[in-house]
Parts: C-alpha cells; structure tokens; sequence
C-alpha cells in the first residue's frame, strides 16, 4: 500500500485554485513560465504541486523582484511568485481566508468580500461631517516591515492546520530574486505581488492596530483599507493622544509612521471656520478639503467633502495621453476610438465620479479636448478650426450619445474645445 500522506489536501482544492489563478492571469516568475505554458502539462503540474504539498515538501521558489515606478516618486518593489507558487499560495489562501475572515473588524476594508474602497471613501466621508479631526496614517514601507513572528502567530491562533503553518513560515522567508539573479534574503516583511500577502497584511494588521484600538480607544472610529488607514477624533488633543499612542504601539511592533506624511488634519467647513495648517488629506484616490456645495434649499456652503484627487486625475491625463489619439491613430473611425476608451471611462466614473461627481467631470472633458484635436488632424475642413472641430464632435454627440461612454454620463464636448 502506498504511504498516506501526513497532510490531507484535497485535490479538488488544488484544481480550484488554479481556477483562480487562470482567472487572474499574471506575469511569469523566476523560472520564465506563463500560464500558458503551465497548462500545457496541466495535469502533470497540478499532481506534483498537491503531492508536494500534501507530503511536506514543498518549498517555495523566489520571486521575481520587479520595480514599479511610483506617483510620489521613487520605485515600489513587487514580488512575482512562479505560476505554480501562485497555485500553491491560492490553497494555503482559500483554507485561511474563511478562518480569519469572521475575526476582522467591520471598519476594515481591504481584499474583503462585500466591502470595497468606495464603501471606505463613504463611511469616512460621513465621520468627517460628525468629528472635527483626523489623523491621516502613513505606515513607511508596510509589507517589507511586517514581523515574521509576529506573523507567524497571528496565523497559529487561527488555524489547526500544521500545513498551512508551515508553509505559510516558508512563503515568508522565500528569498527575492533581483534581475541580475541574485537572491536578496528576506527576515521580514511580505512581498507585494504574492497571492497570500494581501491576506497575511490584514491579519497583521488587525491585531497591530484594529483590535488595539478598539481596546485602547473605543469610542474613536476609524476606516482602514490595508495599510491605508483614516483615524477620526473630536479634538485636537485627542487627536495628539491618539497619534502618540499608535506611534507607540506601531514601535513595539516594528512599523514606523512616517514622519512628514503622517498629520492631523483639521475637517474644514462653514460650521467649523477655524484654521489649521492642515486642512485636507488624500485617501484612496481622493482628496477630502473644503468644498463649496449645495443644500436642498439651493443655498450653498462650505462641506468637507472627497473628490477626486489631484494624483488620480493626473493619473487619467497621462492614460489619456498614452493612447495617442491624435497622433497615431488618424486611420480610425469615431467606432474605433470608443473602443479602444469606453471601458477605462466607465472604469474611472463608476470610482472617481461616486463623491462630487463634477470634479470628475472636469477631469474627464479632457478627453474630448484630445478627441477634437484628433478630428482636427484627420479632416483637413477641421484642421485650422478649433471651434468648429468642437462642434462637429458636439454634432456627433447629440446624434449618437450612446457611443462613447463619456457622452452617456453628460459629459459632452464643449465649444472652444
């Protein structure tokens, strides 16, 4: 009889999470293999990804060290597991995940199912109206700080699973590989980019912080989204204990605030007319500051309110630009460019246009400005005519307003353009 395996792990578990990982695609690892390639030998890879596992031996390959560019500068480093750790991960992920997922606190938001980062935006949205202050967190270098033991028994107080233990002790200290292919130990920390990271981040989290402050603070609220994380307190002095405090408690378990992008911030509005050297902060693509609204009474005021944030729209103009409309693509229908636009478009109105939609009008009348340009330089009728290539895209507006996604929302051309 063939020896029974020490960890029992279905296989159907391992086929499912490949399910996943195909739905989700991704880039190869270290060793070069796409998906494609992978499935190539399907049944093959899957047997020995479950019989490695089941049978404890399993160790993880390194991941792929890849650089992305970040907005505020410099680079965030991302890990990219092989195609079959991915999988791996993917099993260890859909056992811990329903374990923990029960235990998190309701104002956590992050890689959580039926919670969103629109529902974040809203929630604090509505505590800035009742709460005065803010602390507007910034975790330096979160996912390369997180403590490996402390990790590691995070994980142990949730599962009985001594696999799952184990090779979540191994994904941790799976070494990073550099593009001249030198492997980078890691003692702590959790790459971005890994299948289990997300997962393994908000666990660390809600013992390091939302638990803890629920005990220390009950009565302050707060909205977390990763390690993105909103703190609301009624005065400024509380908001100065409370900041000390986490400062603290961050220490003790070994993150760091950083020192110039975290601050308190003063919710600026007509019933509260005080100043602050702060009065705005940015959090999950949009910028909270006082803005001028409207009541029901048709009288306006000053509401702290999110709107799209500077960095986001920035953001859109460069994917705008990127696409090169009006440079190379003069051999294009209108049908064409619709296209090619519309999914990003809804993309970007369904998140940015939620809080005071008209600031992500704005950001979007952009794109039929680079629309005229491209009329412009496609009929030679148009091509000295700035206000009548406006009008002619306008013309196309009224008569066809379904075909670019834009125009559906009332974001139309406008003349001048």
């Amino acid at each position: 009889m063939p020896e029974a395996k020490p960890y029992q792990i279905p296989k159907r578990l391992v086929w499912e999470a490949y399910r996943r990982v195909k739905a989700n695609r991704g880039a190869a690892g270290i060793d070069g293999e796409t998906l494609a390639a992978f499935e190539k030998d399907l049944k093959g890879n899957l047997y020995k990804i479950w019989n490695r596992m089941s049978s404890g031996s399993y160790f993880p390959p390194p991941v792929r060290l890849v650089e992305i560019p970040k907005a505020s500068g410099g680079t965030r480093p991302l890990g990219i597991p092989t195609v079959a750790d991915r999988v791996a991960q993917t099993v260890t992920t859909m056992v811990l995940e329903p374990e923990v997922e029960p235990h998190f606190h309701p104002d956590s938001y992050a890689y959580r199912p039926r919670r969103s980062a629109l529902d974040a935006v809203g929630v604090a949205r509505q505590r800035c109206w009742g709460a005065d202050w803010v602390i507007d967190l910034d975790i330096k270098a979160f996912f390369d700080s997180l403590d490996h033991d402390l990790v590691e028994r995070a994980v142990a107080h949730h599962t009985d699973f001594p696999w799952v233990r184990l090779y979540v002790a191994r994904w941790l200290r799976a070494p990073m590989q550099r593009p001249d292919g030198t492997l980078e130990p890691r003692t702590k920390g959790t790459p971005q980019g890994g299948v289990l990271s997300p997962l393994l981040a908000n666990l660390f989290l809600h013992y390091a912080f939302d638990v803890w402050i629920q005990w220390q603070f009950p009565q302050v609220p707060f909205e977390r989204y990763a390690d993105d994380v909103i703190v609301h307190c009624k005065s400024e002095r509380q908001a100065e204990q409370v900041l000390a405090a986490i400062h603290g408690r961050f220490e003790r378990c070994g993150l760091e605030l950083h020192p110039t992008k975290t601050r308190i911030v003063y919710c600026k509005d007509s019933n509260r007319p005080g100043e602050h050297e702060h009065i705005t902060f940015d959090f999950l693509g949009y910028t909270f500051r006082p803005r001028r609204s409207k009541n029901r009474q048709g009288e306006f005021f000053v509401s702290f309110a999110p709107a799209i944030s500077t960095k986001a729209a920035k953001s859109i103009r460069t994917t705008i630009r990127q696409w090169q409309l009006a440079s190379t693509r003069n051999n294009q229908s209108l049908e064409d460019l619709a296209q090619l636009v519309n999914p990003a478009v809804r993309g970007w109105m369904n998140y940015y246009g939620r809080f005071y939609r008209s600031q992500c009008v704005r950001v979007l009348q952009y794109l039929n400005k680079v629309l005229a340009t491209w009329a412009r330089r496609k009929y030679k009728r148009l091509r000295r005519r700035r206000r009548a290539s406006a009008h002619w895209l306008g013309c196309i507006a009224r008569r066809n307003p379904t075909l670019f996604v834009l125009w559906t929302l009332g974001v139309l051309p406008e003349a001048g353009s």
